[in-house]
């Protein structure tokens, strides 16, 4: 019965704080609410999205929409989807955010699905790669990427190339199913053949086996997707260590293989890998090459910013874009509109949120890992523009 009530009330805080917010919608700092990963191994992702946000805000005096700025962070520590939705409800209900985002992990971004939609808040992702979380909650838009995004045009160059035959490897979890799910599609629609599938823990597994499995199996190429941190580093190791260059066999992966903020500490075991990425710290437009500097004038270079940074800096260059069509009003609906269709230029290149489906729409870019002055890079050499999630293809 106790169980029941608090239940009653909770709901009842979120339902009014909708009510509360918009009557104090002008009033005091622009309150976002920040759920990341700020400890822990993936504790790089938190300072990445801080880093990013505080670019944004210092090139625009602190303020968004005239309004001085304040983040309220909650470390999750990593995927951990009770935690998040814990916090979305602090956030909702005491902190009386007009925005949450941050979301690194993909599980931590379902389960808050139900919290920001019954209290009406706009959802920004700036990670969280899963395909269906936008269709989640009506309150959710996406500023990063999906893995189906970055996966789908890699299997279609890789075709071009001449390559017919590929074998996968992917993290046992939503996003390491949705990697393989397009990446399968896309190259067998074009005339390649799939000829194995592996999946591995998330937990640091001893890729010995599994690279063993692939060596024995003697496939023309293979496919592999890990979240970025860890796990690549491990399995690209072990790869250089079995011989399966000599061995003919090509490696190929999305850029989480290569994340620029782990790729010095990857090292050389990285060099030539071609990935499939949406940016890359190479990138050479004006307003990345503006963003690098700026970003290693404020952090120094022991940092490198990665897609998190870009992500995080966008998510706030939405916030801003979305309020100037809403004349600064916070409230849910009329935001959530004023983000479908938004297009602007990101340090990665253009991107746009899709009016249907409130994902990401960018230019996917094939990449080389090469060294460049000294520091290993990915070095873009061919691109896909204006690429959708190709699970929502039609919609």
């Amino acid at each position: 019965m106790m169980m029941k009530k608090r239940t009653l009330l909770a709901a009842t805080a979120l339902g009014l704080f909708g009510v509360l917010a918009s009557a104090h919608a002008a009033d005091g700092p622009l309150r976002i609410g920040m759920i990341a990963t700020y400890s822990g191994p993936y504790a790089d992702y938190g300072r990445q999205f801080d880093a990013g946000v505080a670019l944004y805000l210092k090139e625009h005096g602190g303020k968004i929409a005239g309004r001085s700025v304040e983040i309220v962070r909650k470390d999750t520590g990593g995927a951990a989807p009770d935690a998040a939705k814990r916090f979305a409800q602090e956030l909702v209900v005491r902190d009386k955010v007009s925005f949450i985002t941050g979301l690194d992990f993909s599980p931590n971004a379902y389960a808050i699905a139900p919290i920001v939609t019954q209290a009406k808040i706009p959802t920004l992702v700036m990670n969280a790669s899963s395909s269906a979380i936008t269709t989640s909650s009506p309150y959710i838009a996406r500023l990063s990427f999906t893995v189906q995004q970055t996966s789908a045009p890699l299997a279609q160059w890789m075709i071009k190339q001449g390559i017919k035959e590929a074998y996968t490897v992917v993290a046992d979890y939503a996003s390491g199913t949705d990697a393989d799910t397009a990446f399968s599609q896309a190259f067998e629609a074009a005339g390649g053949k799939v000829v194995g599938r592996l999946r591995t823990p998330m937990n640091n597994p001893d890729f010995s086996a599994y690279v063993q499995r692939i060596k024995d199996a003697k496939p023309q190429s293979v496919f592999f997707f890990f979240p970025s941190g860890v796990m690549p580093p491990a399995f690209l190791k072990v790869w250089k260590e079995r011989g399966m260059d000599e061995a003919g066999i090509k490696l190929f992966g999305p850029g989480e293989a290569t994340d620029d903020s782990y790729l010095e500490a990857t090292g050389d075991v990285a060099l030539g890998l071609i990935t499939s990425h949406h940016y890359s710290y190479a990138h050479a437009s004006a307003k990345n090459q503006k963003f690098i500097k700026d970003f290693e004038s404020d952090f120094g270079t022991s940092m490198r910013p990665s897609y998190f940074a870009i992500t995080a800096y966008d998510a706030m260059a939405a916030i801003e874009l979305a309020l100037a069509k809403t004349k600064g009003d916070v409230g849910g609906d009329k935001v959530m509109e004023a983000l479908k269709g938004l297009q602007f230029e990101s340090p990665r290149g253009p991107i746009e949120i899709d009016a249907v489906t409130r994902d990401v729409v960018q230019t996917v870019y094939i990449r080389k890992t090469e060294r460049v002055g000294g520091k290993l890079v990915n070095v873009e050499f061919d691109k896909f523009e204006r690429v959708k999630d190709p699970a929502k293809e039609g919609k």
